[in-house]
């Protein structure tokens, strides 16, 4: 991939200085909030459930990011307890006229403890510059769901995202052990790298989705069933645990979803899909 450009920041202009943390407990059979701290942009808010995992919905009250913005989320998950977590709405990445947006995500989950990171997509519009960064410590029994989609432009409202820069990085590390870790990096010349018959073959819509259990083999063939031909599924042991990774790619949002909610549905067990999502 050709190097990033990224011009620097120009201060005269308000950016975007955000955080949020929350942290849940196990508490009389069930995962109840113990902490939540927020600054900024971010905001957290826990929508009623009937008991199950303890659902929170990120929101971005600044509607979007732009060069020089900064987000961050920390979120961990106490011995047994189970979350998921999910945002308001699709995160947009707007046009970048100096330096770069950056978002990180610090996930921690404790023994006996499960975590589904379901954002909902991020849009990419054109000449954005976005840096991600995901980093996931699990206790050595502990569960993680994750998923990260991106859609870069939005071919219903006429957009495209031909240019701009994209950087992706997770490092997911179980018992202390490095277990999965990618850079995904593309730009600056976005719709001539996705064009490539190796790459998506023009498609604009891509998710990652990977899952931390004891036993991700069972997971593939219907999960390959659901991705069909538009991406691939396998599963591997890695240590104490196993890890279960797909891709998909798709030619619009709408079809990369309509396949990818089905899936999550599917990985993420008696959970299901976060209330905020849909078809």
């Amino acid at each position: 991939m050709p190097s990033e450009t990224i011009e620097p920041v120009d201060r005269s202009l308000q950016r975007v200085a955000a955080s949020a943390r929350l942290s849940a407990s196990f508490i009389d059979g069930r995962t109840r909030l113990a902490r939540l701290y927020q600054d900024g942009a971010a905001k957290i808010r826990m929508p009623q459930t009937d008991g199950g995992p303890l659902e929170a919905i990120l929101i971005n009250t600044a509607g979007g990011l732009t060069g020089g913005d900064r987000i961050g989320w920390e979120i961990a998950i106490g011995a047994g307890a189970s979350a998921t977590i999910t945002t308001q709405a699709c995160e947009k990445i707007y046009k970048a006229n100096s330096g770069r947006a950056e978002a990180t995500v610090k996930l921690t989950v404790a023994a006996g403890g499960r975590i589904a990171w379901l954002p909902q997509e991020t849009i990419v519009f054109e000449r954005a510059a976005f840096m991600r960064r995901l980093d996931v410590e699990l206790a050595d029994d502990a569960e993680a769901l994750i998923v990260e989609a991106t859609i870069f432009g939005r071919l219903a409202m006429g957009e495209s995202a031909e240019n701009g820069s994209f950087h992706d990085r997770w490092r997911i590390r179980s018992g202390g052990r490095m277990v999965h870790a990618e850079d995904f990096s593309i730009g600056p010349k976005i719709a001539d790298t996705l064009a490539r018959s190796a790459v998506t073959g023009g498609d604009i819509a891509v998710a990652a989705v990977l899952l931390i259990t004891p036993e991700p083999e069972r997971l593939v063939e219907p999960a390959r069933t659901i991705i069909g031909d538009q991406g691939g599924a396998s599963a591997w042991r890695v240590g104490k645990t196993g890890k279960f990774l797909a891709r998909l790619h798709a030619g619009d949002g709408y079809s990369l979803r309509k396949r990818l909610v089905p899936l999550i549905e599917l990985l993420n067990g008696q959970a299901g899909l976060p209330k905020v999502w849909s078809l």
